[in-house]
């Protein structure tokens, strides 16, 4: 096998990793898991928004220093995923879904103790356009933000499901506070 014949390969198998490690954090990749939520209880798909997704990067880009899992306090609905050794955008979503078992339709709240603000937020359905973001960190921890616009998690509303069928004000619905 001749040089240019290794140097084609060298240069494929690179492209070949290159390629399939953004192709796990590409837009399509956040839409995907996303809707595919949301189709689980008849909330319409969202769109990509490239405004939410440059909040999401700059907000991102200052936390590679500490990695920290601090909510940016922007207008934005907003879920944070950090892990060690890697994190891709189908990781950090199933996080926020797998919230779901913690979470109670009829009553509008997560179980006693447990945190769902992060799937509700998912699945909210006038949460409509999302941006996310992922950074490695200075420690070598993967960090993930996504934004929504509008924002979802507004007390006395369910995330899903028919208008009529909101329930009144309930202060049992625990929403992150912590991430």
């Amino acid at each position: 096998m001749g040089h240019s014949n290794i140097a084609l390969i060298v240069c494929f198998i690179t492209f070949a990793i290159f390629h399939s490690t953004q192709a796990q954090n590409s837009p399509q990749d956040y839409l995907n898991a996303h809707n595919a939520a949301r189709r689980q209880v008849g909330v319409g798909p969202m769109t990509w928004d490239n405004r939410l997704a440059a909040f999401a990067q700059n907000y991102a880009n200052q936390r590679i220093g500490d990695c920290r899992m601090q909510h940016s306090g922007g207008p934005y609905g907003e879920n944070l995923a950090a892990a060690f050794p890697q994190l891709n955008a189908a990781g950090a979503v199933k996080m926020w879904v797998n919230e779901k078992q913690w979470y109670n339709y009829n009553s509008n709240s997560c179980a006693p103790g447990k945190v769902c603000g992060h799937y509700t937020q998912v699945v909210w359905r006038n949460s409509v356009r999302l941006g996310c973001a992922r950074v490695r960190c200075n420690n070598g921890w993967y960090f993930i933000t996504c934004n929504y616009d509008p924002p979802g998690n507004w007390r006395g509303q369910r995330p899903y499901g028919d208008l009529e069928d909101q329930p009144a004000f309930d202060s049992k619905l625990e929403l992150p506070t912590d991430v």
